[in-house]
């Protein structure tokens, strides 16, 4: 069986930014924006991730055409 230890990095990172971002969440008498400041980073930290593992995907493509000695594909 095969793993892909990048994407399986990826989704422990993702996890950790969850379990991080529940213990960094403001209380309810904390100010409001400092509940938005959690939330975004968090996203924009998975987002972040998500594209890396995009991109991880498409060099594995690449690398596997190549050693198939196809052509790159037209963009």
């Amino acid at each position: 069986m095969k793993f892909d230890v990048k994407g399986i990095g990826y989704l422990i990172s993702t996890i950790s930014v969850l379990f991080l971002g529940a213990v960094a969440w403001p209380k309810p008498e904390d100010p409001q924006w400092q509940a938005w400041a959690v939330a975004v980073g968090m996203a924009t930290s998975i987002f972040g991730m998500g594209l890396r593992f995009l991109s991880h995907r498409k060099d594995r493509k690449d690398i596997q055409r190549a050693a198939r000695d196809e052509p790159p594909k037209a963009a």
